[in-house]
């Protein structure tokens, strides 16, 4: 599964942009004065601006080359900072889905991931770079009951659920290791951060199996 297009909301374009584009030297291109697009790899991600309606922190992770996590936290120095653990930044070993993360936050406080996927075929050899931020992998749903509304993607959508993951009643992933809509319940805090998770608005197009679907998320 893929995720092609995530439209997001934020309360002013403006940081976004200076964010995305100059501190991760993303390609970011303003549609308009409430709108921009921002290219990650194979991936679109779309801020809306809604100064009306402040939305809750988004989660999103972004796929590296499996080999790269060190140097991306490298090349991140100076740039922002990583959630970090005993002045360390944290890097959280997912042993069931064989893959290592990091996590910071962008200017509206959305929280952000690097993860390197063991299982995927893509080591790279150049120097880490924004090039090799390859795409959106993950993409944070809040919902009420996170195993209902995982079985109703299935069902509605010919989506699988995340074999790699130990899907609950609180947690519950849908998809593969290049694209995932990690759904959790309300109010169970973002990992590894004290940031509790809110429903919020957005538009997911995703291709599975050589069909596009567009999910419509709203609070």
């Amino acid at each position: 599964m893929t995720l092609n297009e995530i439209e997001i909301k934020t309360t002013d374009i403006k940081p976004i942009k200076e964010f995305y584009k100059n501190v991760l030297e993303l390609p970011t291109t303003k549609v308009d004065d409430k709108l921009i697009h921002i290219k990650i790899g194979t991936s679109l991600l779309k801020f809306i601006e809604d100064s009306e309606t402040p939305s809750p922190a988004y989660h999103l992770a972004f796929n590296i080359p499996e080999n790269k996590l060190q140097e991306a936290i490298e090349w991140s120095t100076n740039k922002f900072e990583f959630v970090k653990k005993d002045n360390e930044v944290l890097i959280t070993n997912f042993e069931n889905w064989n893959a290592n993360s990091v996590y910071f936050f962008d200017i509206d406080g959305n929280i952000l991931e690097f993860i390197a996927r063991h299982d995927l075929d893509n080591p790279a050899t150049d120097q880490f770079n924004s090039s090799q931020i390859l795409n959106i992998s993950e993409f944070g749903i809040v919902k009420d009951q996170p195993d209902v509304y995982g079985k109703h993607l299935v069902d509605t959508y010919g989506l699988h659920l995340f074999e790699k993951n130990h899907n609950n009643e609180t947690f519950t992933v849908v998809g593969d290791d290049n694209g995932l809509l990690v759904i959790v319940k309300t109010n169970r805090n973002w990992y590894p951060t004290e940031t509790p998770s809110k429903a919020s608005w957005a538009t997911i197009k995703l291709t599975n199996s050589g069909t596009e679907t567009t999910l419509k998320i709203t609070p």
